[in-house]
Parts: structure tokens; sequence; C-alpha cells
């Protein structure tokens, strides 16, 4: 289960319809069982079907993520015509099977975010519970 700050939920969605027509993708990071922050990284491949991150924004994010004391959650992207659920990509992508990975599907009028562990190529849904915000939300 991921347990979602409030406002890492709608800046996460801010941050999918700011990119439209592409998809977007970036880092949710967690501390203390709770996504507290994201990082949105740039996709690099500038299309509305896939995405690939910028390695040096990975890097900075990893940096950041561990001077502030907080782990990797998950991967995020949007899709910004299709349905919160993975394309054949996104399951061959999925190569860290302890992270989860998030998709903001902005298909439909109300956007939608589910989330997944993917291992091996098999997929299963996981539960997301937005939480209200305890702490300040970062967004690097």
């Amino acid at each position: 289960m991921i347990k979602l700050n409030r406002s890492v939920h709608d800046a996460i969605v801010a941050h999918a319809q700011r990119g439209l027509p592409h998809e977007v993708c970036g880092y949710l990071a967690e501390k203390d069982g709770r996504v507290t922050a994201h990082y949105e990284m740039t996709n690099t491949d500038a299309a509305a079907d896939h995405f690939s991150m910028k390695p040096a924004e990975q890097f900075q994010a990893a940096r950041d993520m561990r001077d502030k004391g907080l782990k990797l959650k998950a991967v995020y992207h949007s899709h910004p015509e299709t349905p919160a659920r993975p394309s054949v990509e996104d399951i061959k992508l999925a190569l860290d099977p302890a992270i989860s990975y998030v998709i903001i599907s902005l298909a439909a009028t109300d956007p939608a975010i589910k989330s997944f562990f993917i291992r091996d190529g098999e997929v299963s849904v996981e539960q997301i519970t937005p939480v209200d915000d305890q702490e300040n939300t970062e967004m690097t």
C-alpha cells in the first residue's frame, strides 16, 4: 500500500496536466511509511506514449533523498490519453522489483491514479491511500 500525502497527489496530477500532450515522469519518496515528496523529471523523449528520465536529474534526486532521509518508493508517469494501467512497454521497462510504479491517467475528465507492483513481467495492483499531510511536502 502507498500512503500518499494529498499535496503530493495534487502536485503529480498538476505535473501531468502541465506536461500535456506528453507523458511526464518522476519519483515518489517516502519517510516513515508515507510518500511525502515528489521529484519531477524531464521526459527526454518528449512523447505522448513513452518516457525516459534525464540521468543527471535521477542522480540529483537520489542524493537529495539520501540527504533528507527519504527512500525511493515509486516511479510515476502519466498517460495523457490512455487508462492508468501499465502498457507493454511499461511492463518491459519495470526493472526494479523493490519499487512501485504509479500511473496518472488524464484520459477521462477526472484524473485517475493507480499503483502497480511489476515483478518479472507480472502486474498486480497496489492500493493507494490518500492521507492528510503531517509535515511540509517537498517538491524538487
